[in-house]
């Protein structure tokens, strides 16, 4: 749906009371708006889903030893039993470094336009061999990926057989890709939304259904639209008025840094407010840990209006219905070390000759 059919939509001053005297309205309404989110997902372009890929890029995501310390893994930041967040203001890193924002949720996250907060990464594979490289998170590199990989016979037969048609199949590329096929699993299908949306005007009581009529007449859907509820476009934050400098730091310019374009100093991208309820502390600088709190931010700093306690309470009752069903994994049972496996690394920067 796009901002010009939002904009028409409030500007036709369809209100609260239009929605919530038809369930049936309200819920072909919001069908405009979102998309249920699919128990099947499409395969990445160029990365064929198989079974053995997945489950190799699941070891992958959850082994500490593609970090130079032996500590760190994806499921570190992207805790998969924390609706695959950490539950941090932000991220904490390499010899107790903290990262510049708040991890997050990974679950969905094959719905979004791009990844990370200010889209560096077009998806998810280009996503995944960022943070191992990153000396404030994994403090790796790419050779010393690839030597934990080698050194471990088991990790050698499974590359062999998910990429047999490589000369080379352990490369940071096809980690990359067995990581992603992996995360492309990681959707939370069937939330209490998702079945609304579907046909079910009961999943949903009347604060709830009161909630997402204001969503969509306040004009929230203008960024948090779609399969993911957000995740599909890039905005200024503070299109009204801008948070204080503990939720906007003023030295995180969001996407200018990416773009170099004076027009996207901070903006970032729509967070997908799928599992919102889930995924406190919120906003890239993960000041906000209300999820009240943080629909008055959005009211005031995006849309310039006061919303009253009930407006309130009835906004962050829908939100609580999209949270999904949560993907049931199995912590995998990892190849063992061996002599030719690369010793931690467990300095602290700045302490190496402590």
């Amino acid at each position: 749906m796009t901002r010009l059919l939002v904009s028409l939509l409030l500007t036709a001053g369809l209100g609260t009371a239009a929605y919530a005297a038809d369930d049936q309205k309200l819920m072909e309404d919001a069908n405009g708006f979102f998309d249920p989110i699919p128990t099947m997902v499409q395969a990445p372009e160029n990365n064929a889903i198989t079974r053995e890929k997945v489950e190799l890029g699941k070891m992958l995501y959850f082994d500490p030893r593609l970090s130079s310390s032996h500590l760190l893994s994806c499921n570190t930041c992207h805790n998969l039993g924390l609706a695959g967040t950490d539950l941090q203001p932000t991220s904490v890193g390499h010899g107790w470094q903290r990262g510049p924002r708040n991890a997050p949720t990974v679950l969905n996250s094959v719905f979004n336009i791009a990844q990370f907060w200010d889209g560096r990464a077009a998806d998810l594979k280009a996503q995944a061999v960022g943070p191992m490289q990153a000396a404030v998170e994994m403090n790796s590199t790419p050779d010393e990926v690839v030597a934990v990989l080698n050194s471990m016979p088991e990790y050698k037969d499974r590359f062999d057989v998910v990429f047999s048609g490589d000369e080379d199949p352990i490369t940071l590329d096809n980690v990359a890709k067995a990581i992603e096929a992996f995360e492309v699993t990681l959707v939370t299908p069937a939330s209490r939304f998702d079945q609304f949306l579907d046909g079910n005007t009961n999943a949903l009581n009347d604060k709830e259904k009161h909630g997402l009529s204001l969503f969509m007449e306040k004009g929230c859907v203008s960024c948090h639209s779609g399969v993911n509820v957000g995740g599909q476009d890039y905005f200024p934050f503070g299109v009204v008025e801008k948070p204080g400098a503990d939720i906007l730091p003023p030295d995180d310019k969001g996407r200018f840094a990416v773009t170099h374009t004076a027009t996207d100093e901070y903006v970032f991208r729509a967070g997908t407010l799928r599992n919102i309820a889930l995924t406190a502390p919120y906003f890239h600088s993960g000041q906000v840990w209300s999820l009240r709190q943080a629909v008055q931010v959005m009211a005031t700093a995006q849309l310039g209006t006061e919303l009253t306690e009930e407006e309130v309470d009835s906004m962050v009752a829908f939100l609580h219905t999209l949270t999904g069903e949560q993907p049931q994994v199995d912590y995998p049972i990892l190849p063992a070390s061996t002599a030719d496996t690369p010793r931690p690394v467990l300095t602290i920067p700045g302490q190496e000759n402590n």
